[in-house]
């Protein structure tokens, strides 16, 4: 699919599909994931289609050295205490050598529009699909670590194209889904200085080039962080923002939590919740974030290994690890372990370990306190999420609230495990920013 954007910002216009010869000749030339990226100067504001495609050489390279893995001893406890079980991680690698097939993922994202525009100097690589309703509201979505673009492709289609999926006309959104700096697909930053907020400053920059001077911005994880970080920057146009990890703990809880200490008097059935995750989280769970906030480029490990990588990846947080335990013993629910291997092997072939692991040393923001944001917002909180937040902390953290929901299940893969969720949040919570 070949695309032009005018440079400043108009609408796109998309050429016929070409001819299958065409199609051949054009993928000969077209960005290939694992190869060094082409930077445009910085002044170049072009938007450029892009198209992912493996090479049989990468992928023949990876399933060699799944089978090659050096393999550690078991645990020595019944639990997941010591870290990712080895029952669980050769499960993966047995799914990941035999049955999975990146092709398929690889035709899903290439099914939707993809471009490359250079931001700063980095090349941002973003899905853009556009609903067929009028007045669609545009919104940019975030994904985290570890997470990628293909967190969000599950909700693509009900967000465009809102009538076949049990919503309105009126419910629609033009669907904006970046890579950040440094994974994925995107460039990686060659200077330092690319943290949070910058990549916050970037995504207005990206919104305004494609034409749109009125947007909302929704993101979990890292995408929650950039998002309050938009809401601070308010830039204008940004009409809102939803988090699906709010930035909304009280500081004094955040400490004590964060410090080991018990949790203080008075604090409700919901609060106490909350608390007791972020306790687990700070003393348990918080190894991976450590390293990679303190020595990001020690990890030559997971750029070598992509069972290394794997169990990196899936050791973020033991609810979500709990999940895809039980994916990989054989249940079915919200994702599936094709997901979790499209996910996996996306870092892999972009070689983007440890330049995602960097965002970690760049941040200076603590993640979820309140950062003034000041503009509308909309909370959905999640049971299982590492900081669930209940409706009293998300009005005080934001005083133009304009929805929250609290859901009955769901950890922080929202857009993966629960997309119905999400998408039923942003359609119900934007609707007065239309």
């Amino acid at each position: 699919m070949t695309s032009t954007v005018p440079p400043s910002g108009g609408e796109q216009t998309f050429a016929p599909k070409p001819e299958p010869e065409q199609q051949a000749a054009d993928r000969s030339s077209a960005p290939i994931i694992g190869a060094a990226p082409t930077f445009q100067p910085a002044d170049d504001q072009s938007i450029r289609p892009f198209e992912v495609h493996a090479t049989d050489a990468e992928l023949d390279d990876l399933k060699q050295r799944i089978r090659a893995t050096r393999w550690p001893d078991r645990e020595l406890v019944d639990d997941a205490s010591q870290g990712v079980q080895l029952a669980t991680i050769q499960k993966l690698a047995d799914y990941w050598l035999n049955q999975h097939d990146w092709r398929k993922v690889e035709a899903r994202i290439n099914s939707y529009p993809n471009f490359i525009t250079n931001i700063d100097g980095v090349e941002i690589h973003f899905i853009h699909v556009k609903s067929k309703h009028p007045n669609a509201l545009p919104v940019i979505v975030t994904h985290g670590w570890p997470g990628s673009v293909i967190e969000q492709l599950k909700i693509i289609e009900p967000l465009t194209d809102p009538t076949s999926h049990g919503g309105r006309a009126e419910d629609a959104f033009d669907v904006v889904i970046p890579s950040m700096p440094g994974y994925g697909f995107s460039g990686k930053p060659t200077t330092t200085g690319w943290g949070p907020e910058r990549i916050a400053s970037t995504w207005d920059v990206l919104m305004k080039r494609l034409g749109y001077d009125r947007y909302v911005a929704q993101g979990g994880d890292w995408g929650a962080l950039i998002v309050d970080a938009m809401g601070v920057q308010a830039p204008p146009g940004l009409l809102g923002i939803h988090s699906n990890m709010a930035g909304a703990v009280p500081p004094e809880i955040n400490a004590l939590a964060s410090t080991g200490a018990p949790a203080p008097a008075g604090l409700d059935e919901e609060e106490r919740h909350s608390f007791d995750h972020m306790s687990y989280f700070f003393a348990k769970g918080l190894g991976y974030a450590t390293e990679m906030g303190n020595r990001p480029q020690t990890l030559y490990a997971i750029e070598d290994s992509p069972v290394g990588l794997a169990a990196w990846i899936l050791d973020h947080d033991i609810w979500t690890y709990k999940q895809i335990a039980r994916l990989f013993d054989g249940e079915e629910f919200g994702f599936t372990r094709d997901d979790i291997i499209d996910n996996i092997t996306l870092y892999w072939l972009t070689k983007t370990g440890v330049s995602s692991a960097r965002l970690y040393w760049e941040n200076k923001s603590l993640f979820v306190v309140p950062k003034g944001v000041e503009i509308p917002a909309v909370v959905s909180s999640f049971p299982e999420e590492i900081f669930p937040i209940p409706r009293n902390w998300a009005e005080k953290a934001y005083p133009k609230l304009l929805y929250y929901q609290k859901h009955p299940e769901g950890a922080h893969f929202a857009a993966w495990e629960q997309p119905k969720a999400l998408v039923d949040d942003m359609r119900e919570g934007f609707r007065s920013l239309r």
